[in-house]
């Protein structure tokens, strides 16, 4: 291991005995009693120089035997530090490609603030290239959503749509203006490509079938702003039946919409939505039938910066799952209007007369929210870090006594 205090958080001193590390309560720390030897060897944990070179430098500063290892330690478990050279095989081959690493080393240093282990931020990243996304529909929203994507570092991104490229689908996230005209899916999945840092080969398969991984996550962004605002569950039946998570976005008269996240089979999906305004409205099935049939608008209202807010909601979410399986926007529909620009949160819950079958799964289930514990001090010194709660997997092991209220 050669161990770095993650760069990505400010370090200031509170006194002349407590460290801060970050700024922002959602990732602060504080770390002390800390003696100004501890806070000069706090300096050599930059990264260059192994465990074993650490403790030969330790006697030098008067730091007592062990005291090295039990800092690292700490350090360590307050998901403090970071390890220069970790992540397994896959981050060490992302290291080797400097070009692309340079492209999402802001990407890696935001990683680094929402994981624990050490090296585990380049190993989520690396992980990325091995991915497939498909993207349904090749809008304002959907052709951002493709590019930020790629540009992310996800290894494969496609995307589908019919028809051709009009100039109100032109977005600076998406769809550039030399593209008019030509064919919608083939100019996004171009416009994901160039994005991408790192261009994997292309696929002439479909996911599965070359022996590859499956669609990891579908993202469904229909240019049809009914299909925003009433998506119907029949375009998600084959994702549902064979188990595919898909996440709705889209912009529906000046009000984007982001979610719902459809774990098949244990949250909530569009039949369970369809299903539930029309217990609550009784006009509901009525009305979808008449903004079905209605003359069709060739141009949509869909607010250019909204849209692209939408776009860049919907892909923070989708890596958030890819990455770590965190499913914020599952059961839920994130909305935001113009021209107050407040999201809100509107919560949809399984049906129990929807065939997807979450509503009976959904009962009891442990969706692995766990809340940040407030745990006393260590012999020498004690870690302090907000209590806002977060969602983890349920595997991840928290270790005790190590966060507590303070930022």
């Amino acid at each position: 291991m050669h161990p770095v205090v993650k760069p990505a958080l400010r370090r200031g001193w509170r006194d002349l005995n407590t460290v801060q590390f970050g700024m922002t309560p959602a990732h602060a720390m504080t770390l002390g009693p800390v003696d100004t030897a501890t806070g000069s060897f706090l300096e050599l944990l930059d990264g260059t120089r192994g465990l074993p070179l650490l403790r030969e430098q330790a006697p030098r500063m008067d730091l007592p035997d062990g005291h090295v290892d039990r800092l690292v330690e700490r350090l360590a478990r307050a998901g403090l530090l970071d390890d220069a050279r970790g992540g397994g095989e896959a981050a060490q081959a992302l290291r080797a490609k400097k070009d692309v690493l340079d492209r999402l080393r802001p990407d890696l240093e935001s990683l680094s603030l929402t994981t624990s282990a050490p090296g585990e931020a380049l190993a989520l990243l690396a992980a990325r290239r091995d991915l497939r996304v498909q993207v349904r529909g090749a809008g304002r929203v959907g052709s951002a959503v493709a590019a930020l994507l790629s540009a992310a570092g996800v290894g494969e991104v496609d995307v589908r749509d019919t028809g051709r490229v009009e100039p109100w689908d032109v977005a600076p996230a998406g769809l550039p203006v030399d593209t008019v005209g030509e064919r919608r899916d083939e100019a996004a999945r171009r416009a994901a490509r160039r994005a991408a840092p790192d261009r994997p080969p292309r696929r002439t398969r479909s996911p599965g079938e070359d022996g590859g991984p499956p669609l990891s996550l579908v993202i469904i962004a229909p240019r049809d702003d009914v299909d925003v605002h009433a998506p119907a569950p029949s375009a998600a039946d084959g994702l549902v039946s064979s188990g595919i998570p898909h996440l709705y976005a889209g912009v529906v008269e000046a009000t984007g919409v982001v979610g719902p996240l459809v774990l098949p089979g244990e949250s909530a999906c569009a039949g369970c939505l369809h299903l539930d305004r029309a217990d609550r409205d009784p006009a509901w099935n009525r009305m979808v039938a008449q903004w079905r049939s209605g003359r069709r608008r060739p141009v949509r209202p869909c607010d250019l910066t909204l849209a692209t807010t939408v776009a860049g909601l919907a892909a923070a979410h989708a890596l958030a799952f890819l990455d770590r399986g965190l499913a914020a926007a599952a059961g839920a529909r994130w909305e935001v209007s113009l021209p107050g620009l407040q999201w809100h949160a509107r919560p949809l819950w399984p049906h129990s007369d929807c065939p997807c079958a979450a509503a009976r799964s959904s009962s009891g289930k442990d969706e692995g929210e766990h809340a940040l514990e407030d745990g006393g001090g260590h012999e020498t010194m004690s870690v302090q870090r907000s209590s806002t709660q977060v969602r983890r997997r349920a595997r991840a092991a928290r270790p005790a006594g190590t966060w507590r209220a303070h930022v």
